[in-house]
């Protein structure tokens, strides 16, 4: 299986850090986010990537190189001007393939058993598959919920919600029967015709998840990573956001 790792975004709420230094680079415990990424499906047994940038993307592309020496092979797909998840992940497809990929957004932070993703047999009528997290603070409304066949679906009034983690596997075939006036559109777009029909399917992961997208929120995650330093292995209790 390959994998995708979303790194194009500005990381506006992390300014003045990402003025200089692109959010995929902020570390964590002296370790750049991206590198957990990359380190982790490497384990996971993913020796192709796929990396999308923008903002001071040549950074990322130097750190990373090719991929070698994290025993990998990276392709990059450089945008312009960042075009939201759904964009850029379509403008990569012809690096990912026909078969279904793995995809991280690149400011999350998790010890979620990628393995599991890879190692699954995924069927045909899969369009795309969800790693949900209970609601963080900072969203406390959630993004979905799930039914009894674990189908991911638009909330009612009184459902149980969830927050999508950033964590996912999809079928390139989505994104081209997908149609859009614009090249920048967000992934929500693209699975909406699949969860209102049922082709999404979802999981609760209830372990650590962060989304790193404040400066408080990486200092929190900072603090928690340097102080257990086998966090990824003990696996503690969920610390959302």
């Amino acid at each position: 299986m390959k994998a995708m790792i979303l790194a194009a975004g500005f990381g506006e709420r992390l300014r003045p850090l990402t003025n200089e230094t692109p959010k995929p680079l902020l570390k964590i415990a002296n370790k750049p986010l991206i590198q957990y990424h990359v380190e982790r499906l490497v384990e996971a047994g993913v020796r192709e990537l796929v990396i999308n940038t923008s903002w001071l993307g040549d950074q990322i592309e130097s750190f990373l190189g090719d991929g070698s020496r994290f025993g990998v092979r990276i392709q990059w797909s450089r945008e312009s001007d960042p075009l939201e998840t759904g964009g850029g992940i379509r403008r990569a497809l012809p690096m990912l393939g026909g078969d279904p990929f793995l995809v991280i957004n690149g400011d999350v932070w998790s010890n979620y058993p990628l393995a599991t993703l890879v190692e699954r047999n995924w069927t045909e009528e899969m369009d795309a598959h969800l790693v949900l997290v209970p609601n963080p603070a900072h969203h406390p409304q959630g993004d979905f919920t799930l039914d009894p066949q674990l189908c991911v679906r638009y909330p009612a009034e009184g459902d149980a919600t969830y927050t999508f983690s950033g964590i996912s596997v999809m079928r390139p075939e989505i994104f081209a029967l997908f149609s859009s006036a614009s090249e920048r559109f967000p992934i929500r777009d693209v699975l909406a015709s699949g969860i209102r029909d049922g082709y999404v399917s979802g999981e609760v992961y209830r372990d650590i998840w962060w989304d790193v997208g404040t400066l408080e929120r990486l200092e929190a995650l900072n603090a928690l990573v340097s102080g257990r330093e086998i966090v990824l292995e003990k696996k503690p209790v969920l610390k959302a956001g």
